[in-house]
């Protein structure tokens, strides 16, 4: 360690990146060594480059694009646009978990359907002595498909 700064290799262990990736933050204009040896190449951060990165990666795992943190980290934007934009990421993540409770829906019907054997599906036990065929229509019979059932409520309104 030099003078209270930590080489790139310290920062990349401790947080659990590559020394690569702190590279291309460099690169990108991001993550700026407070010094660079001149003779050996060695980069060094202060404290608020540690900071930095911290918040950095922290921005990156909650979706932000390195475009938007640098953006961020330079102060190129302000209160009221980092709000909206930390509104529009929560709302991103908010349609991923409706999305994968959805799908956890789907799974708990599917898991419901083969523990009650309805609607005249086979055991499970028999699904190894099943034919193909057979097969394909037990996952059409157990399976939740939601546009299956938009278009059989659509057919039905049309019909009626």
């Amino acid at each position: 360690m030099k003078d209270n700064l930590m080489m790139i290799g310290e920062i990349a262990e401790f947080f659990g990146v590559s020394r690569k990736a702190i590279r291309l933050y460099e690169k990108k204009g991001i993550l700026k060594p407070a010094e660079v040896d001149a003779g050996s190449g060695y980069r060094y951060y202060s404290a608020d480059q540690v900071r930095q990165l911290n918040a950095l990666l922290e921005l990156k795992a909650l979706g932000f694009s390195l475009d938007e943190i640098k953006t961020v980290i330079d102060g190129e934007t302000t209160k009221e646009q980092l709000l909206a934009s930390l509104e529009k990421k929560r709302q991103a993540w908010q349609e991923a978990v409706d999305a994968a409770s959805f799908k956890m829906e789907c799974l708990d019907n599917i898991i419901g359907n083969l523990r009650n054997s309805q609607g005249g599906v086979k055991d499970v036990k028999e699904l190894n002595e099943m034919t193909e065929e057979e097969r394909a229509w037990l996952l059409v019979k157990l399976v939740c498909v939601e546009d299956v059932r938009a278009q059989k409520a659509l057919s039905e309104a049309i019909w009626l």
